[in-house]
Order: C-alpha cells, then sequence, then structure tokens
C-alpha cells in the first residue's frame, strides 16, 4: 500500500507540473463540445424536428391535390409550403426558389389532375362491366423540381409517397364508381358509396416506439456530441499519458523503478488510479457543459436518461479504457515525439470510424461495419442506450465488457512488452 500511495503521489507530482497538458485535456473537449454542436444543430434539427424543406404547388385544387398536401403537411419527414417569401407559389418560383436552395424539393400538381383520374377510372370500370365503348385517357404528369444536393433515398421516400396518395385515391373512386354502377343495378342498395367505402377500411396503422423516451429526449446535435466529445477527450489523454512515460524513461526514474522489488502492473497502478480520476473530472466537466452551459446559448439541454448510476459505471470503464490504451501507446513507443503521433493519429483514426466525428447511423453500411472494432464506439453507444432509449445496467452490460476486456487486453501487451524490452 505504502508503494501505491507513493506512486500516486509521484504521479500527481508529475501531471501537476505540465500545466499547459492538462489545460488542454479539460479545454480541448469543452471547446469542441461547443464548436460541433453549435455547427451541427441546425443540421440535427432538419432532420428531427422541421424536416426536409419542400414547395408545393397544387394547381389541381381538388381530391388529389389536397390529399397531396395533407399527407405531406402531417408527415414529420417534410417541412411543407405553398408560398414562397410570403407570395403563393407558381411552378416558375418553385423552380428557381429551389434552384436558390431555398427548398431541397418542389412538387407541382397540375390542373385537371383528379379529373383526369375520374376519366380513368370510369373508363376502366366501363370496360370491366362491358358497358359501353370506352376512350384511352391521356395520362397527366406530376413535376418534381430536385436540388442536386438532395440524397436519392430522399426523393425516392417523397415519390414513394406521392404514388401512396394516387392509388389511394384511384382505388377510392373505382369503389365509388362501381358501387353507383351497383347500386343502378339494384335499386334497393341503400349504402352510400363513400359511407360504403369508408366501412370497408379494416386495416389501421399503430405506431409505437422501442424506448419510453422517445418524444422526451429527441436525438439532437447535443445528445451526440457531448457524450461523443466527451470520450474522445477522455482516450486524448493518451498524449499526457504518454509524454508521462517518456519523461520516466529520459530522466531515469523508469531504469530505478525496474529495480525495485515490484512488477510492471503494480507501478502501473499509481499512473492509472491518477489518470481515470482526470478522466472521471473531464466527464463531469463536459456533463455539466451538456447540461448547464449550452441551454444559456440556445441549445437544448443534456439528458441523461433514468439510470445515473448506469452513466457513472460507464463513463469509470471508458476511463479505465482511455488509460489502459495511453499507457499502451506510452510503454510501445521509443520517444515522446513517436508516442505523441502514434498517440494522436490512433485516436483520431478510432473516432472517425467509431461514430464520433460522424454518427454511425448516417455512415455507409461497410464503416457502420467497421465501427464496431473502435472502443469509442462501445462507449458512444452505451451512452446512446442510456441517453435515448431509456436503457439500464443490464442495456449496457455488453459494452462494459467490451470496455474493461479491452483494458485489460492492452495492459496484458503492455506488460509482455516490457518484459520483453527488459530482457533485451
Amino acid at each position: 500500500m505504502y508503494k501505491l500511495g507513493a506512486t500516486i503521489k509521484k504521479e500527481m507530482l508529475i501531471l501537476m507540473r505540465d500545466r499547459i497538458g492538462l489545460s488542454i485535456l479539460f479545454i480541448m473537449p469543452v471547446v469542441l463540445i461547443f464548436v460541433m454542436t453549435l455547427i451541427q444543430d441546425s443540421a440535427f434539427k432538419t432532420i428531427n424536428e422541421k424536416g426536409i424543406p419542400i414547395i408545393f404547388v397544387n394547381n389541381d385544387q381538388d381530391s388529389l391535390g389536397n390529399a397531396i398536401y395533407r399527407g405531406l403537411k402531417s408527415s414529420t419527414l417534410v417541412d411543407l409550403s405553398d408560398k414562397i417569401d410570403g407570395k403563393r407559389a407558381t411552378p416558375e418560383t418553385l423552380k428557381q426558389a429551389v434552384a436558390e436552395g431555398k427548398f431541397i424539393l418542389g412538387i407541382v400538381v397540375p390542373k385537371g389532375a383528379t379529373q383526369t383520374i375520374r376519366k380513368h377510372v370510369t373508363m376502366l370500370v366501363n370496360e370491366t362491366l362491358a358497358l359501353d365503348d370506352f376512350q384511352q385517357v391521356q395520362p397527366f404528369e406530376i413535376t418534381l423540381v430536385i436540388d442536386p444536393v438532395a440524397k436519392k433515398t430522399f426523393v425516392t421516400s417523397v415519390t414513394s409517397s406521392l404514388h401512396e396518395f394516387i392509388s389511394e385515391l384511384k382505388t377510392q373512386i373505382m369503389f365509388e364508381s362501381f358501387s353507383a354502377q351497383i347500386a343502378e343495378l339494384i335499386p334497393d342498395s341503400s349504402s352510400a358509396p363513400v359511407k360504403t367505402y369508408e366501412r370497408s377500411q379494416i386495416i389501421t396503422y399503430k405506431e409505437e416506439y422501442a424506448s419510453q423516451l422517445i418524444g422526451q429526449v429527441v436525438p439532437n446535435a447535443v445528445q451526440h456530441n457531448v457524450p461523443a466529445w466527451t470520450i474522445f477527450g477522455m482516450f486524448f489523454i493518451v498524449i499526457s499519458v504518454v509524454g508521462n512515460v517518456m519523461k520516466e524513461k529520459k530522466e531515469g526514474s523508469a531504469f530505478r523503478l525496474k529495480t525495485m522489488p515490484t512488477s510492471y502492473l503494480t507501478l502501473m497502478n499509481g499512473k492509472i488510479i491518477v489518470y481515470v480520476i482526470v478522466c472521471f473530472l473531464q466527464f463531469f466537466l463536459m456533463i455539466g457543459v451538456g447540461m448547464f452551459i449550452l441551454p444559456m446559448i440556445g441549445l437544448p439541454a443534456l439528458q441523461l436518461g433514468d439510470s445515473i448510476f448506469s452513466v457513472l459505471l460507464l463513463a469509470l470503464a471508458t476511463a479505465f479504457a482511455a488509460t489502459g490504451f495511453g499507457v499502451l501507446v506510452g510503454t510501445l513507443a521509443n520517444s515522446e515525439q513517436q508516442g505523441a503521433i502514434l498517440g494522436s493519429l490512433s485516436i483520431l483514426l478510432l473516432s472517425a470510424i467509431g461514430g464520433i466525428l460522424v454518427p454511425t447511423y448516417v455512415m455507409p453500411e461497410l464503416m457502420r461495419s467497421i465501427s464496431v472494432i473502435s472502443p469509442l464506439n462501445w462507449s458512444l453507444e452505451g451512452f446512446y442506450k442510456l441517453f435515448l432509449r431509456g436503457g439500464g445496467i443490464a442495456d449496457i452490460l455488453s459494452n462494459l465488457g467490451l470496455l474493461l476486456g479491452f483494458f485489460i487486453l492492452v495492459m496484458a501487451i503492455s506488460s509482455f512488452y516490457h518484459k520483453l524490452s527488459t530482457k533485451n
């Protein structure tokens, strides 16, 4: 115990001497949280709150045009408008507004679209019942004006919605037409076509969310960036750990430590304890920024979910994983410059593939598959479960196991490499 206390004291003194490095560990994540959250806030709002901006021109002014307008207006996917700068949109102004980037997509429903559908349905009914001659009906076009920056998946989604509205209207008109024809053949038929159609709709849809927090905690820039850059800051402690280890090697204290009748891991315990405490202080600072400081500049407050104990447990596991990785890099490096470059580049790479810079759910499928190898992703996914999905300890057991397993693995590699270097 005396040796451990002396080691902890030594690590604290070395750490306090490096005031610039220590300040970077706390200031850098705070700056990143502010900058990245402010940059991404409007993008998250566009997707989660306002939807994708669409301009709509309804020249039909009948059932189809009105159905499309109501359907898109009620959708959370889009932010629908039929006015540009307070004036009713026209096909010409719509195209110009989309070209200027004011809207991602423009939709123009032509005049007489509903009448064309009615004529087409009447033709089909007459053809089916062989009532009289029928004539072909010329199709109409719904014009989509697309901003080149719009993703194809979004355009496909909107197009599918339009097909759905048209199909539903055609089905309703066809049902009413058949009902009207049957009513003529059977005069005692008492049900009105529209009421009969409404009674025929036996399928309804019920929406359920997998988490009770949906509707209360909406995924936003704060919910992503605060845990993401907190994890990044905790793992970036590798630079400070490497600098500490290199100073010991340079000043000869590492050689003196080898002469002590104490194992390598025991000597590392003091370093680990000190830097885990530093990581925990980083965590509390970043969480405090998310909960109290960001709301002062108009951003949402960070929501911690339902299990604070689980949050602290995950933070502790992340701190051990980050500190263990720092010890590994410091053990493998031969110089402070080599360790700093190896540590910073490896953290940046693991951050990029782990969903810190860009959330994994917007990555290509290949990158989402690769992201599972990053310990930063294990931690971030754990915080997602707690912050956004209302999870508890049972839900993050796999994340805790991976992080603690990673810590044990890197410490074992560090110890093995230390023994090899000592023999040589």
